[in-house]
């Protein structure tokens, strides 16, 4: 606990050396300029935001950062992962050009971790590179995509391959923000926390097990130790691999099963999250047959997703040729061999580039479908 502010709060940081970064967790901290004004590069500030947190938060952060003579803008973007592309992007740079804004600007992402993406890779780009800030206002967005530097959008044949690694000057995680959220929503952000005890906490599931029916009832202090447990488990693992050469990758647990599913379903009919949490049952699923799971704890596993409400089954639209043709575009894939992240025990993920293809064949045509 920090005393900085009039605001109760912690902090815990990413540590990349001279880019070191904090993440600041409390309630209400959208509202409050010592949390954001000192990570501003100069006067000019561009607030990147969706159509629905812009009702919600949008004057309230931009009275929080306005004074001192900066200049205080923002654009609107609509809603929904099917709208994470180079077109919404060139909006963005569109609307910092317009103004003026110069390579001490500063872009504030306001929103899920579609508009987080996308403005840091517009920060990313804009006059090769300026500052932004993340304030995150899902689950899925403060416990994950707001925290690490990953940027970029979706391309239709596959999520996220164009992008660049571009860090956040800070991360604002006000709690509040919750509050609002859609109980879909906050499911898919579970499936995020639930990711982080399955590939390096075991005492973590153990913790969500006892305290999922807390978490989805929104209770503030539950919420807040695993938002603080699920950052401070990112951050460790971003500040050992900035990039994804090796141990960052264990972080896209279920993503491979996951992401196939977004792509074929059309991206935003399926959210992130409950792909996600499908996927990392599929994972677990293919780790119990390579004997490294005991059938009780994929059960187990199963349990604590479907507790979190979301889905435990693909759709019954998706054959396993859906799964391999999509799965093959995956970027973890080197020299064309396909690169899973399993479970070699709970509480501990590995990376995995030798599944018998017959074995991987049978668990995509018999993972039960609706």
């Amino acid at each position: 606990m920090t005393a900085s502010s009039a605001l109760p709060y912690q902090r815990l940081h990413v540590e990349l050396d001279a880019r070191r970064y904090p993440i600041h967790v409390g309630p209400g901290l959208l509202d409050d300029p010592d949390m954001l004004v000192p990570y501003l590069a100069g006067q000019q500030v561009m607030i990147v935001t969706s159509e629905t947190v812009a009702p919600l938060y949008l004057e309230r952060l931009k009275h929080a950062l306005s004074g001192d003579g900066r200049d205080v803008r923002e654009i609107v973007l609509p809603d929904g992962e099917h709208t994470k592309t180079l077109a919404s992007v060139e909006r963005i740079w569109d609307a910092l050009l317009a103004a003026g804004f110069n390579r001490r600007c500063t872009l504030v992402a306001l929103g899920g971790g579609v508009i987080g993406d996308m403005a840091g890779f517009a920060a990313a780009c804009y006059q090769r590179g300026v500052a932004f800030v993340q304030v995150p206002t899902t689950l899925l967005s403060q416990v994950d995509s707001s925290v690490g530097g990953k940027t970029g959008v979706n391309h239709p044949r596959g999520k996220n391959m164009l992008g660049a690694f571009w860090q956040p000057r800070a991360v604002v995680i006000d709690t509040r923000t919750l509050t609002t959220l859609p109980a879909r929503e906050l499911s898919a952000g579970l499936a995020e926390v639930i990711k982080y005890g399955l590939i390096q906490d075991v005492d973590f599931i153990a913790w969500l097990e006892a305290r999922m029916s807390a978490l989805r009832a929104l209770d503030a202090d539950a919420l807040t130790d695993a938002i603080l447990r699920s950052c401070a488990i990112k951050a460790e693992i971003v500040a050992a691999d900035e990039t994804e050469q090796g141990q960052r990758a264990l972080l896209n647990l279920g993503h491979t099963f996951g992401h196939a599913i977004e792509s074929h379903q059309g991206y935003g009919n399926w959210l992130h999250g409950e792909a996600v949490g499908a996927g990392m049952l599929m994972a677990a699923a293919l780790s119990q047959r390579l004997g490294w799971l005991e059938p009780d704890e994929v059960l187990r596993v199963e349990a604590l997703i479907a507790h979190a409400g979301l889905p435990v089954t693909a759709p019954a639209s998706m054959s396993g040729d859906d799964f391999l043709s999509i799965m093959r575009l995956d970027k973890k894939n080197i020299d064309a061999r396909l690169r899973l992240v399993l479970l070699s025990r709970l509480g501990d993920a590995c990376i995995h580039d030798a599944t018998p293809s017959d074995m991987l064949d049978a668990l995509l045509t018999d993972f039960p479908r609706r």
